[in-house]
């Protein structure tokens, strides 16, 4: 027994689940499901992994005790608007660590500060530190229906050491909650979130929610793509939601994808 289990909104709107104590990847499991027809709206979700992956192939480490949860969904919109999952993803996530977190443990004392934010475009952060992340992985359903995997990690005990950026854990910051609460509220959020998204025609209203969340608005950022170095000012994110960026010269520069960094690691010179 893995302990997972889905919540009566999950349950009411047709959610499957597929636990495990160990697996390789939960969304290698997600992704040769939906190969072979897999209708959609299913969870994979593991305690352990022993081959998890993130962003261009990077390893990531799944101890026993953290999160890995995996879903499969067959969405009804182009593939451009599909890439937005991730911040529905990253929305319905925060929701989940503010509905199982206690309140003391979500924002700073006396300033009253949030402790956890979102990083663009995949991470979630708990005191600037990382302590989760998102992956989206497209394909093709046998009818040729396109598929999305929405693989999740939380460092929910441990947190990986040796890393080029910090990195924390939900136990380094006091909490007890455990990787079967979190996924419970998660499962929950993403069908409220997923709905409110609607295929893509209220990407607005999920992209207003991710703002509000938002890291480093506001603040110097470089941003690493392809070997070439973007460095100014975190605007805000567009319509699309790529990350505009206030260079030197005052010019806006839309980025799509890439490795983000904030503060004094922004004004480092690659």
């Amino acid at each position: 027994m893995t302990g997972f289990a889905l919540g009566p909104i999950a349950l009411s709107r047709g959610f499957r689940l597929f636990p495990y104590a160990e697996i390789g990847s939960t969304s290698a499991e997600a992704g040769n499901a939906a190969q072979h027809g897999d209708v959609g709206n299913a969870w994979f979700a593991s305690l352990r992994q022993t081959a998890g992956r993130g962003r261009r192939g990077r390893v990531w480490e799944t101890p026993s005790g953290n999160l890995a949860a995996s879903l499969l969904v067959l969405p009804e919109c182009d593939p451009a608007v599909s890439a937005t999952l991730g911040f529905v993803a990253g929305v319905a996530l925060n929701r989940a660590l503010a509905a199982t977190l206690p309140a003391n443990l979500l924002r700073h004392g006396v300033d009253g500060a949030t402790r956890i934010a979102l990083k663009w475009p995949n991470d979630v952060l708990a005191d600037g530190a990382k302590l989760a992340g998102i992956l989206l992985e497209s394909g093709k359903a046998p009818d040729g229906r396109q598929t999305v995997v929405i693989g999740i990690g939380v460092n929910v005990v441990a947190a990986p050491e040796g890393l080029p950026y910090p990195a924390t854990s939900l136990q380094a910051l006091g909490a007890t909650i455990t990787a079967q609460d979190l996924f419970h509220a998660l499962a929950e959020e993403w069908v409220i979130a997923s709905e409110l998204w609607d295929n893509g025609n209220n990407i607005g209203d999920i992209l207003r929610l991710w703002r509000a969340s938002a890291a480093g608005i506001g603040a110097e950022v470089a941003v690493t793509h392809d070997g070439n170095v973007v460095r100014g000012i975190f605007e805000s994110i567009d319509d699309t939601g790529r990350l505009l960026v206030r260079a030197n010269d005052n010019s806006l520069i839309a980025i799509t994808a890439g490795d983000v960094h904030f503060g004094v690691t922004a004004t480092m010179r690659a």
